[in-house]
């Protein structure tokens, strides 16, 4: 391999694992999750909700049309029964990818 095409496969790399990196990482969003959503949501799996009224995230990941979009929009959105939380760009993308990490395989 010579040493141009050695240079374009490692810049590749470089802006596929950013690319990666800027969708949001499932290890952060879960710990995110885990500190600041488990006081009323269920994070993981299997679990239940602290409050009822409080959908899971694994039940938020399989709501039909529950898209990455759709989350956004829901994580920006204030709700009567949810505190105001501010939540920065970076643990929006980890707890949307982490959310969409536990939706079933059909």
């Amino acid at each position: 391999m010579r040493m141009g095409s050695l240079s374009l496969l490692f810049s590749a790399v470089l802006v596929a694992s950013a690319a990666a990196q800027d969708a949001g990482s499932t290890v952060r969003g879960r710990s995110y999750a885990e500190r600041v959503c488990a006081e009323c949501h269920a994070v993981a799996p299997g679990k239940r909700s602290p409050r009822p009224d409080a959908a899971g995230f694994a039940v938020i990941a399989n709501t039909p049309g529950m898209t990455a979009m759709a989350l956004a929009i829901w994580l920006q959105t204030p709700h009567r029964e949810m505190p105001h939380i501010v939540v920065a760009p970076q643990d929006r993308d980890d707890v949307i990818n982490y959310i969409r990490s536990l939706k079933a395989e059909r």
